[in-house]
């Protein structure tokens, strides 16, 4: 990265550490660690918007990106405000502290940091956008466009029918198979990674289209899929309710698909 454009990924790294660290001291007040969530989301928007104000790229890339980027953090920001503050912590928090002991508080703040460094390599396809030169063909406007809306309304609407689904007496001990989640047993993470190729297009042809993808699409499926995202969650939802384990052979981890006669 040439001198300048490399300068703006530092300044995102010292702003999210600093950031993270002030979440990790609100935490132990709280003694709730889900706010990383909250704060993650929030950071890693923001880094948007400066990629795309200082960005030395083309200026209609750059003001889809602060758009784009903008609008994701917003909405995920409000989801997860409303879920964590004032809420019991997560199971995975939880876990973690019963993991670390009486390191609990030592952990907790390296885990935090570690968010910081995530905040810029999540960031990286918003930095490829802001530099990425040269005029957008009309079809990368339309195709971006319309995926951005597809990713981000699908992730709206299976948040809300989880939301609906927990607040019925009923629903205690219980899966969500309705809707989306009838489907998916993750339609919000698909749809949260269907979201990330909307960089790739956006950076297309630069030499930059690249990063974008790999540091997209690709790095947020290995976490999702892989490590941070569905191990951890189906985890704890096979310990806290009974019927997870017949929802697993029934249903598509990932990719909504019809699901399987039982």
């Amino acid at each position: 990265m040439p001198g300048v454009e490399a300068f703006l990924v530092l300044q995102v790294l010292i702003a999210s550490s600093l950031l993270m660290t002030a979440t990790w001291l609100v935490q132990r007040r709280t003694g709730n660690a889900g706010i990383v969530d909250l704060v993650w989301t929030i950071a890693v928007g923001l880094a948007g918007l400066l990629y795309a104000w200082q960005g030395s790229g083309d200026p209609t890339r750059r003001a889809l990106l602060a758009i784009f980027a903008g609008l994701w953090s917003l909405r995920l920001s409000w989801h997860l405000w409303r879920r964590v503050v004032g809420q019991p912590e997560d199971g995975r928090y939880r876990a973690l502290r019963e993991h670390w002991g009486e390191q609990q508080q030592r952990g907790l703040f390296l885990f935090f940091q570690a968010q910081a460094m995530f905040v810029v390599v999540f960031s990286l396809p918003h930095w490829a956008v802001a530099h990425s030169a040269g005029e957008l063909a009309p079809w990368q406007v339309a195709a971006a466009a319309l995926l951005w809306l597809i990713a981000l309304g699908g992730e709206a609407v299976a948040d809300v029918q989880l939301d609906s689904f927990r607040r019925r007496a009923d629903a205690r001990g219980r899966t969500c198979r309705e809707g989306l989640w009838r489907y998916s047993r993750h339609p919000n993470y698909f749809f949260e990674w269907l979201g990330w190729f909307v960089w790739p297009i956006l950076a297309w042809p630069t030499p930059w289209t690249w990063l974008a993808l790999l540091a997209g699409p690709a790095l947020m499926y290995l976490f999702l899929a892989r490590l941070t995202g569905i191990p951890y969650t189906e985890r704890q939802a096979l310990k806290s309710r009974a019927d997870y384990a017949d929802y697993q052979r029934s249903t598509s981890a990932f990719i909504p698909w019809p699901p399987r006669a039982e």
